[in-house]
């Protein structure tokens, strides 16, 4: 590891190179450039994520950590590994002070692993707008987490206000065991649904993604019931036979029990996954997610997400002049009016 304090955009690009110059083939064959934009308590974690997701998918890792914007005196502190304790990336993490931290691309953008996709992934509160972040601009998918925010099932309707092709959420990755347990199911009961209910708390973005993929499949809006614990509970869906299946989580075992009238139940595995293998997951597809899209689109009431344009550009907004009376908000610019 070189560590590089006060430093410079320039110096962090040449001590990077150098690193690789020492790593010789451990460092060819990168996927992706892989931008996460990280809270200093968070770091570790978006590193251990980040490792695991590298096993599969080996990246130029780049950790940005922003610290209080409104400074007058800017600094730059980074980190570089190759190869080491984060497996097969590169990966330099950089605490940026000061109003640096508003133009974060002017670092980034040198680091960039040639000929690769970018991927932005927030382990953070999630920009009201991805436009206000150029880091977002830049990248081809970009990844946020709802349960990030302080409520998260508004984050995701701020999200499908926000959405172009492209976009995915943390959330969608976290009912993926959901989604295929209950597909699996009506391989072997094809009869149509009368009827679904999603058993969750309230503010658990899993379950309105959910119903809407539910939705957006079956046709049936589903209703809530608040459940007892932390996170989704259980599916029930009426079906036109008139027998009811219901998916039942175990929250302390690791395992879901599949219950149909009139059939034996089923124990079928549902553990909760770590950080690393839900990011590596959406790492896999670098297009737009067209489910994802029909999902939050049914979960939130919009429409025709797919249909928005790709491309985004980037809206200047300095977060010091945000709480100001005076300031007023920024124009949109024509991409993000034809994408409303």
């Amino acid at each position: 590891m070189i560590g590089l304090w006060d430093t410079t955009g320039i110096e962090v690009v040449k001590a990077l190179a150098n690193e690789r110059r020492s790593a010789g083939g451990l460092t060819s064959g990168l996927a992706l450039t892989l931008i996460a934009v990280v809270d200093e308590r968070q770091v570790r974690e978006a590193e251990a994520a980040a490792t695991i997701a590298a096993a599969q998918h080996p990246c130029r890792l780049l950790i940005i950590v922003r610290a209080d914007v409104t400074q007058q005196r800017s600094r730059l502190d980074a980190e570089i590994v190759v190869g080491g304790r984060l497996g097969p990336c590169e990966a330099v993490v950089m605490r940026m002070q000061g109003r640096l931290a508003l133009h974060a691309e002017s670092v980034v953008m040198p680091l960039l692993a040639p000929d690769v996709p970018v991927v932005t992934w927030w382990q953070c509160t999630p920009p009201e707008r991805i436009a206000y972040d150029p880091l977002g601009v830049v990248a081809d998918r970009r990844i946020t987490d709802s349960a990030q925010a302080a409520d998260p099932v508004e984050a995701l309707r701020i999200r499908a206000d926000d959405y172009v092709p492209g976009d995915t959420d943390l959330a969608w990755s976290r009912i993926t065991p959901w989604r295929t347990l209950l597909a699996g199911a009506f391989d072997a009961n094809r009869v149509g649904v009368r009827a679904v209910n999603i058993v969750a708390p309230d503010k658990d973005p899993t379950a309105p993604l959910l119903g809407g993929w539910l939705e957006a499949r079956l046709g049936v809006h589903p209703t809530r019931s608040r459940g007892t614990g932390k996170i989704m509970e259980a599916v029930e869906l009426q079906l036109e036979d008139d027998t009811t299946m219901r998916l039942v989580r175990d929250l302390n075992a690791g395992v879901a029990t599949l219950q149909h009238t009139g059939q034996p139940d089923r124990i079928l595995p549902l553990s909760r996954r770590p950080l690393g293998e839900e990011l590596a997951e959406e790492l896999r597809r670098l297009d737009p997610d067209q489910p994802y899209a029909a999902a939050l689109a049914a979960a939130t009431g919009k429409r025709r997400l797919d249909e928005r344009l790709a491309p985004r550009v980037h809206i200047w907004k300095d977060p010091a002049l945000a709480e100001r009376p005076e300031a007023a908000p920024p124009a949109p610019s024509l991409q993000e009016t034809l994408s409303s």
